[in-house]
Formats: C-alpha cells, sequence, structure tokens
C-alpha cells in the first residue's frame, strides 16, 4: 500500500492526513477535493482558507457552523454591506476565529466577490474555476503534493487585482484543493472524485 495512505476502521485506504479526528476523516471522505461551483460556496471557502491561514485546519472545521451563523450563511450581498458594529460583533463572537484583519479580509473579499459580478459572466464561479488546470494522474506521496502551482499564483494574482486579499498563492492552492479544481488525493485513495 501507498505510504502516504492509512488504511482505515472500515477498512478502506485514504491519505493519511484525514486520520487525525473524525472531522478530518469527514471531510476528507465527503467534501476534499469534491467540485464546488456557486458564488456563496466558493466564497465560503475563500473565506475559510484565509482564516485557515497559521493555523489549522481542524480548527476551522470545529468552527465552521460558527463562521456561517456569523457571516450570515456567507451570503456575499449579507457580508459586503458589514459595517463597524458587524466587525465588533465578529470581534466578540467566540465561535469563530477572532483576528481583526481577517474579518476585514472577509468582508473586503465580498465586496470583491459582489464587484466581480460585473466583470466576469458567471461571476466567481466562473473566473475560479477558469483557472482549474487539466486533469492528471494522481500523486504517488504526499511529498509530491506541492503548496502552490503556477495555476495557483495566476489565481492570487488575479483575485488580488479584482480587489481581494488574503489570498496568496498556497491559499489559493488550498482553495483550489478544496473545491476540487485539482484532485490531490493520493494514489490509491478510495475516494472517488
Amino acid at each position: 500500500m501507498n505510504p502516504g495512505l492509512d488504511l482505515g476502521a472500515d477498512g478502506l485506504a485514504r491519505c493519511a492526513w484525514a486520520g487525525g479526528a473524525p472531522e478530518y476523516l469527514r471531510y476528507h471522505d465527503e467534501e476534499w477535493g469534491r467540485p464546488v461551483h456557486g458564488e456563496r460556496a466558493l466564497f465560503e471557502r475563500i473565506t475559510l482558507e484565509a482564516f485557515q491561514s497559521g493555523l489549522s485546519w481542524l480548527t476551522i472545521l470545529r468552527k465552521r457552523e460558527g463562521f456561517r451563523e456569523a457571516f450570515d450563511g456567507f451570503e456575499p450581498d449579507a457580508v459586503a454591506g458589514y459595517g463597524p458594529d458587524d466587525v465588533g460583533r465578529l470581534l466578540a463572537d467566540v465561535r469563530i476565529v477572532r483576528n481583526r484583519a481577517k474579518v476585514g479580509a472577509a468582508i473586503t473579499n465580498a465586496r470583491a466577490t459582489v464587484a466581480l459580478r460585473d466583470f466576469a459572466e458567471g461571476g466567481l464561479d466562473a473566473f475560479v474555476w477558469s483557472f482549474a488546470p487539466p486533469p492528471r494522474a494522481r500523486r504517488p506521496a504526499q511529498g509530491e503534493v506541492p503548496a502552490t502551482t503556477p495555476e495557483s499564483a495566476a489565481l492570487a494574482k488575479q483575485l488580488k487585482r479584482r480587489g481581494f486579499v488574503f489570498v496568496g498563492p498556497t491559499t489559493a492552492y488550498a482553495a483550489m484543493q478544496a473545491c476540487g479544481l485539482v484532485d490531490d488525493h493520493l494514489d490509491g485513495c478510495s475516494v472517488l472524485i
């Protein structure tokens, strides 16, 4: 068996990182690498990836429902209208990661998402998916999964050009993995996309 995989209690081989916690297992099996479409869904993933920066993804997964409630279900129009009172409310909300720069980035990115509707036909969905690379074979080892790619660097650059913040090439690649633009499940992983 591929050394980057672990055999689960159910007898299925999975990417080794998925075995660390039940939340990781569920996320790995049900979400990670599966195509995500729709403005709200993509805005949520980009926002959560920005909040994850410097933290464990497990922290974000455990706070995800709190984030959804605090950020009005990640409805871009609602978040774009946030003002100082909303920032104060969010910074006091223990259900989310309380970081002023990341809260500000979420609001800025919501406004950029709304503005993107006038720039790109299909809005955020079409814009993000235009950076998807051609499908490729799964990688044989975790060490071969990059932190960035030319496509993620291009996506980050164009998002920034459109007014987004907190979206460098690494964050952009993590979002590409999470949203199924790339399939970085390892060769031999039981999850089929």
